[in-house]
């Protein structure tokens, strides 16, 4: 896609988005903006901006409302004040979590009911909402796009919070023991960084306007049979424990779940990394 704004272009995500699609020597990206600059330079919109985890609500309890909720009716307005803002279409990142428990055999399918659980989880099907109405109210196009659990190479927010799986393969590779809370048999779908970025690419091009597209490998792997795997691959001297799970982590944490991605699949998309190539790239020094 060219001529984009990208709030937030330089997280995880955003920034490998940026590295696959901005060519510099034509300028086809107009303005990936700072931190702090709230203003849609085109009318076309690409918004990562977010919190990353549920945690937050023990030490900044504001923090998901302010950056998931305030900042974004920032930005809309911003870009609403556009004269052609009516011709473009925003696009909004958002998470697998808006989704809360479910248990469907053949994955989580776009029309699902949502019931997100955690401050984090909350405030983004919120702004998923907001951005929905504020759509409808003036008249402008938007394109949702949820993510599943994204890892690989260059996430520098890595934490026992977010993207728990990376984290714990890092402690592997330093020999640091590791622990899975329960017995560990509950299942997740992941999605490569370069994947990821792909998909979303696909669905800012082609996908259809006013409507919610799921992004994930749309398969299944067992987070124990992960973390077992990597032990072998890092021939690693760590000790896996289990442990009983915290509390809050009962109220908030999804068990078993993953997307169905079929409707993504009608845009052409394919991941490049599954199974044992997708778990090794997080291996890898």
């Amino acid at each position: 896609m060219e001529n984009l704004t990208i709030f937030g272009g330089r997280g995880f995500v955003g920034s490998e988005y940026v590295r696959q699609n901005y060519d510099p020597a034509v300028a086809n990206i107009v303005s990936i903006n700072a931190r702090d600059d709230y203003e849609a330079h085109s009318k076309d919109v690409l918004y990562f901006i977010s919190t990353i985890h549920n945690f937050h609500v023990f030490d900044k309890p504001f923090l998901d409302i302010d950056t998931n909720l305030t900042t974004l009716v920032k930005v809309l307005e911003s870009w609403r004040k556009r004269p052609d803002s009516k011709e473009g279409v925003f696009n909004f990142i958002s998470s697998w979590l808006v989704y809360g428990n479910q248990d469907n055999p053949n994955g989580v399918p776009e029309t699902a009911p949502c019931n997100p659980k955690g401050f984090y989880s909350i405030t983004k099907r919120c702004a998923e909402q907001l951005l929905v109405s504020y759509c409808d109210t003036y008249g402008l196009k938007y394109r949702i796009i949820r993510l599943s659990n994204v890892i690989g190479p260059g996430d520098t927010k890595v934490s026992a919070q977010k993207n728990g799986l990376q984290y714990m393969v890092n402690n592997l590779a330093r020999g640091e023991n590791v622990e899975i809370y329960g017995n560990g048999e509950f299942y997740r779908d992941f999605t490569h960084v370069s994947d990821c970025a792909k998909a979303i690419d696909l669905v800012v091009c082609k996908g259809e306007v006013n409507s919610v597209y799921n992004v994930g490998n749309g398969k299944t792997w067992c987070f124990k049979d992960i973390i077992h795997y990597a032990h072998r691959q890092l021939q690693s001297k760590s000790q896996i424990k289990h442990v009983v799970p915290k509390q809050f982590q009962k109220q908030v944490v999804v068990q078993t779940f993953y997307m169905n991605t079929d409707k993504l699949k009608t845009l052409g998309y394919e991941p490049k990394y599954s199974g044992e190539k997708l778990f090794s790239s997080i291996c890898e020094p």
